[in-house]
């Protein structure tokens, strides 16, 4: 077995097999619809593109004016452990074709506590795939008002996408429905439309009025006619991050330090500069 169909084993059948799945028949899912004018942008200024140094970037989403929630590995180098400098990474909240709401950059992140780049437990490293960026400054919630987390996806619930990705790094893309496909032991599956750069994207439910996020897209499959795209259930994750936040463990600025390491190989991750998401192809 190669190690790209390793990988594609373990964090792919491997969750599809423990997942309580839905049938295709149920899907109906609306396409992406680019956030070009200012009017459609309405109500997603949160959402915004993270440049991570040089290695590229990811998507993340404001949850406190100050705070941005995003994926754990978009902060981290997946082959030597080191944490990227908070002060390197720069939030362009409501990016459009080279506008932003605000832009800030980092002064401190969090991992969360039981986040290992090179753990060989797919299931543990996809449900603690969550970070928190604070930034060196606010953005008003009059300019971006930050969202609110939520439990309410079950397998069969329709939800929204807004997210970056390769191609369409530019500006915001929103995909109004698309279905919660899996569900078990704190992860979701998804069939919307994410790509490379939609790393920490989030995924909304649209029933409670204003959208809460109910996940994050952390890793994903992509096939000819078939998308499968994974995260993790938020609001336990996130409780943990604000605690660990909250006494400082884990939390970094003080030097570019390495997460522990697993005596096993790393899993690998595309070198394209464009990529947050961690995409398998058959």
């Amino acid at each position: 077995m190669t190690g790209r169909a390793r990988v594609r084993y373990v964090l792919v059948a491997a969750l599809i097999s423990a997942l309580s799945l839905l049938p295709d028949a149920v899907l109906a899912d609306s396409g992406l619809k680019r956030l070009t004018l200012r009017q459609d942008a309405l109500g997603w200024e949160a959402v915004g593109r993270l440049d991570l140094d040089d290695r590229g970037f990811c998507t993340g989403v404001l949850i406190e004016t100050d705070l941005v929630l995003t994926a754990a590995h978009c902060l981290v180098d997946a082959r030597s452990g080191t944490r990227t400098d908070p002060a390197r990474i720069t939030f362009h909240a409501g990016l459009r074709d080279g506008a932003a709401i605000a832009v800030r950059t980092g002064s401190q992140a969090v991992l969360h506590p039981n986040y290992d780049p090179h753990d060989t437990d797919g299931w543990r490293q996809l449900t603690s795939d969550v970070a928190l960026l604070k930034l060196d400054a606010p953005i008003p919630a009059a300019h971006a008002a930050p969202f609110r987390t939520s439990s309410r996806a079950r397998a069969g619930t329709t939800v929204s996408l807004v997210s970056y990705a390769r191609g369409r790094d530019r500006a915001l893309s929103w995909q109004k429905a698309c279905e919660t496909t899996g569900q078990g032991r704190g992860v979701l599956m998804f069939s919307c439309d994410a790509d490379f750069g939609s790393s920490g994207a989030p995924v909304f439910e649209l029933s409670s009025g204003r959208p809460r996020i109910v996940s994050l897209v952390s890793r994903g499959a992509r096939e000819p006619g078939r998308i499968e795209v994974y995260g993790m259930e938020i609001e336990a994750p996130v409780a943990a991050l604000r605690k660990a936040l909250r006494t400082g463990e884990g939390v970094w600025p003080d030097s570019a330090t390495s997460v522990k390491h697993a005596t096993s190989r790393p899993q690998p991750l595309s070198q394209r500069r464009e990529i947050g998401a961690r995409f398998l192809r058959p």
